[in-house]
């Protein structure tokens, strides 16, 4: 029988505490309930054991036991001898569990923000002013000369693809139109790749931790997900381990490795100039097909850390050497006119994806993503995704060649801005929590901190009952792990984790790992 973890399971349970009449197990049984009759949770699907549930829910274990018992007298819960509590349900079950990843957008979240709490829960930027300013400038002309047809275009409107295209030879990496396919945002692109390219059952590398929307898309693909690296003092700062790669390929041939070089999502990070040069010919000398995800590449700082903060005797200063972790070039002149250089790039087109978007850049709003690679693989991922949404807005692709123009500019702002509250953050967290660790982002939106002895499982649920969302280090783990990590945004400024803060640090002591 399919077990659900209790991380898992706690990150499908947000809001529950908050929500609904009667006392906590009522609200509990309830939550679980819907869980099971929307299919979020598969019929059959046995739950963690009482202690353990509690423990990741920060409740006492009578409350999940009154819930269970209420479900169980309800005809939703099944008891088990020796397999524990199976939990009955009525909606589609196709052995899938989702994440509840964009919880952070739907109105329970706004309604707790607008109460007086705070939402942590999302590293997406507001929008750039170059977006309204990009729809403004089109012109009927620009629409009508694209009236003739259809409207479908499952690759992409050509001047789009061809902006691309450029986008990567500007930066000394040859790519031609048909190399090209636009996407609905990164998330589709990676969506597409897993639907394409790996059947259920086959071994994919991952980072760990890694980007959850590409875990979700992986696991809802049937995919066995092996991570390699790690996140501790001893990895140099950088992201996962080419070695451990290497030793991982001695027992098994991976379908796909999947990478973030640049601007990691979560932890911010960017890989040195060896530490790529090492994977390039880990992944070369293995033959084995990669997918590198640049979503937030455009997101790089230009600078990296050398120095771990937090409460390690340091004095609270982070070292940085003004030179851009992505590829060790100098940080200052030049580095906002020019794209990031792929990783793959050095590797055969035919065994490699790059995925990239104006999304992150520019603005959540604009859902225009796309896919580099051979000419075969763009063809097999586009019938995929003309069988989804046929082809994607031509009016979004529009506004984003004019946007591809604003490259630079759009770059020298963002990395302006996310400089100054990275750093506000960091000031904020110093004299806030001393005692919490993290090494200073080199790209992105977020803070990946450690909180010494707390269950930050367990700390999410507590503080959501205080109108606080923010997401456990574990919803980026392909195996749970990360239980002592937060990730904590300050694309959006400090306002929110300023007011966040007290409520974490309470949260924090109650929930001992």
């Amino acid at each position: 029988m399919a077990r659900i973890a209790s991380t898992r399971l706690s990150r499908l349970l947000t809001g529950w505490s908050s929500e609904g009449p009667g006392p906590l197990p009522r609200r509990l049984a309830d939550a679980l309930r819907e869980l099971a009759a929307r299919g979020d949770v598969a019929g059959g699907t046995v739950l963690p054991s009482q202690r353990e549930l509690a423990l990741v829910l920060g409740v006492s274990r009578s409350t999940v036991t009154a819930a269970y018992g209420l479900l169980e007298g309800g005809g939703w819960l099944e008891s088990v001898r020796g397999s524990g509590s199976r939990l009955r349900g009525s909606g589609t079950a196709d052995g899938y569990v989702t994440e509840g990843r964009l919880v952070s957008f739907d109105a329970r979240s706004r309604t707790a923000a607008s109460a007086g709490g705070a939402d942590l829960s999302s590293g997406a930027l507001p929008g750039l002013g170059a977006v309204g300013e990009a729809v403004a400038a089109l012109t009927g002309g620009d629409v009508g000369a694209l009236l003739g047809d259809d409207g479908y275009h499952p690759y992409g409107i050509p001047a789009l693809r061809e902006g691309i295209a450029a986008y990567y030879r500007a930066a000394g990496v040859p790519t031609e139109a048909g190399q090209i396919l636009v996407t609905s945002g990164s998330q589709q692109a990676v969506w597409l790749v897993a639907q394409a390219l790996v059947e259920p059952g086959d071994t994919v590398v991952v980072e760990n931790p890694t980007y959850r929307g590409a875990l979700e898309a992986l696991r809802a693909r049937g995919a066995r997900l092996v991570p390699v690296g790690g996140d501790g003092p001893a990895d140099g700062g950088q992201s996962a381990d080419a070695a451990a790669l290497r030793r991982l390929c001695a027992h098994v041939r991976p379908r796909l490795v999947y990478l973030q070089p640049t601007a990691h999502n979560p932890t911010g990070r960017s890989m040195d100039g060896a530490t790529r040069r090492e994977w390039q010919r880990a992944l070369g000398e293995r033959e084995l097909f990669v997918v590198e995800d640049t979503a937030c590449a455009e997101l790089s700082l230009g600078d990296t850390a050398d120095a771990r903060d937090g409460a390690d005797g340091a004095d609270g200063r982070v070292g940085a050497n003004g030179r851009d972790g992505a590829d060790g070039t100098d940080a200052a002149a030049g580095v906002d006119e020019v794209a990031p250089v792929p990783l793959v790039a050095e590797l055969p087109m035919g065994a490699s994806v790059t995925v990239g978007t104006l999304s992150k850049l520019f603005w959540g709003g604009l859902r225009v993503g796309w896919v580099r690679s051979s000419p075969q693989v763009v063809a097999r991922l586009a019938k995929i995704k003309t069988s989804v949404d046929l082809s994607c807005s031509v009016v979004d692709q529009l506004v984003a060649v004019r946007l591809l123009d604003r490259l630079p500019e759009a770059r020298a702002r963002r990395r302006a801005e996310l400089r100054g509250r990275r750093d506000a953050a960091e000031a904020l967290l110093r004299a806030g929590a001393p005692h919490w660790e993290w090494t200073r982002p080199a790209g992105g939106p977020a803070l990946w901190v450690r909180v010494p002895g707390a269950d930050t499982e367990a700390l999410a649920q507590l503080a959501r009952r205080q109108g606080v969302s923010v997401v456990p280090g574990s919803a980026f783990s392909p195996v749970d792990g990360f239980r002592d990590r937060l990730r904590l945004p300050y694309g959006h400024g400090t306002d929110a984790l300023a007011a966040a803060l007290p409520t974490l640090l309470e949260c924090a002591e109650r929930a001992v790992g």
